[in-house]
This record gives structure tokens, C-alpha cells and sequence, in this order.
């Protein structure tokens, strides 16, 4: 069972990041979809740019950024919190580094959506609130679903970034992609396949299920 420590590490990472990329994503991509201003094509790059840097590229910084030796890092070591080296740096890191992959769909489908169907709902009055839970999320389902499934691959894949910033703690930070590199480098060939073979297997499962999702989306 202690074998499969860095599967389920990956599992709950991947479970709580997506979560949290969900509700840090809605109103940002629903206020960016209804407004135009100076700046919204340099914010939507900075937004994706995970997508292109290397990940040990973005991985430094994050480890340079939340140090203890510098300015923040010092400053959140007054209320006695770290963010290197442990499952709250993986969460952060997750976080900036699957976010392209929940915002830009969920920023499409609500760029997709009629607009004169807000303006009839501000019309009656309807709180954003209103508009956005009501109205809208029923409409752009598939694609939160689809965003969701690919923010949660994503991040079961991740090396590079988790790496920097979290290292190899075991039953903390060695999630499932650093135990097979660790397994690797001793040689232990058995145990580096056989999480291999777990990652296949839930990275099949996500990509089937979400064939599924994107069927029934063009059906509808």
C-alpha cells in the first residue's frame, strides 16, 4: 500500500487544484468575456504563458519567489508559513501551472454564448451572480466539465514544476511522476513500471471519459 503513497499524493493534488482553478477561474473569465479594455491581450498571454514556458522555467521562479530568503518568503515566515518544499508549494504551483487549461475553455464558451442574452438578463435586473449561475453555467456545462478533466490531467502529469518547488518528500511531495523518475535512477525497473502502468491507466480513463464529454457536447 505505502508503494502506492505517490499515486494517491497525485490523485489529491489533482483533485484539490482543479477544484480550486474552478472557482479562481469563473468570474475572471466571465468579467474578460463581457469587457474590452487596454491591457486584456497582455493579461490572456500572461494567462497562458504555462503553456509554452518550460516548466522548470516557471518552476524557478516560483522556488526563487517563495524562498525564505526573499522579501515575501521572509515576510510569510512571520506567521510561521512555508511554501517550499511541502504540499502547499505543489498546490501553488499547480495552480499557476494548470490554469490555462481551466481558463481559456471556459473563457471560449462564455465568449461563445449570444450577447444579446445579457443584455436581456440585465434587462430584468438579474444580478451577475444571477446571470452567471443561473443563466450561463447551465448553458457552458460540457465545457466546464471538459476543462475540469484536462486541468486534472494536466496536473497528474506534472514534473518539472513540482519538482523545483517541492522536491521528493515522501508521503508529501513525491507525487506519482517523480516516483518513477526516483525509481528510474536506482534501477528498480519493476516499480518504476508498475506506476506506469497506473498513470497509463488513469490517463486513459480521463481521455476516454472526456471523448464522451465532447460527444454528447456536439450532440446537444
Amino acid at each position: 500500500m505505502q508503494e502506492l503513497t505517490p499515486i494517491f499524493l497525485s490523485l489529491k493534488l489533482s483533485f484539490v487544484t482543479t477544484i480550486i482553478l474552478f472557482f479562481i477561474c469563473l468570474y475572471p473569465t466571465f468579467y474578460l468575456s463581457q469587457k474590452e479594455f487596454f491591457g486584456k491581450k497582455i493579461l490572456l498571454s500572461i494567462i497562458s504563458l504555462p503553456l509554452v514556458l518550460p516548466p522548470t522555467v516557471l518552476g524557478f521562479y516560483l522556488l526563487v519567489l517563495l524562498s525564505p530568503n526573499n522579501y515575501l518568503g521572509q515576510f510569510l515566515a512571520n506567521f510561521d508559513i512555508k511554501l517550499v518544499f511541502n504540499f502547499k508549494a505543489l498546490l501553488i504551483a499547480s495552480i499557476i501551472y494548470s490554469m490555462p487549461f481551466m481558463f481559456n475553455p471556459i473563457y471560449s464558451a462564455f465568449n461563445a454564448l449570444p450577447k444579446n442574452l445579457f443584455d436581456r438578463a440585465k434587462l430584468l435586473e438579474k444580478s451577475q451572480a444571477n446571470i452567471i449561475f443561473r443563466l450561463c453555467l447551465p448553458l457552458i456545462i460540457p465545457s466546464i466539465i471538459s476543462a475540469s478533466v484536462m486541468s486534472f490531467a494536466h496536473t497528474m502529469g506534472e514534473f518539472g514544476v513540482v519538482m523545483m518547488v517541492g522536491g521528493s518528500v515522501a508521503g508529501e511531495t513525491k507525487v506519482a511522476s517523480i516516483a518513477v523518475f526516483e525509481a528510474l535512477e536506482t534501477l528498480d525497473l519493476n516499480k518504476a513500471n508498475e506506476l506506469s502502468i497506473i498513470l497509463l491507466a488513469i490517463s486513459f480513463i480521463i481521455l476516454f471519459a472526456l471523448q464522451f464529454i465532447k460527444q454528447n457536447k456536439y450532440k446537444s
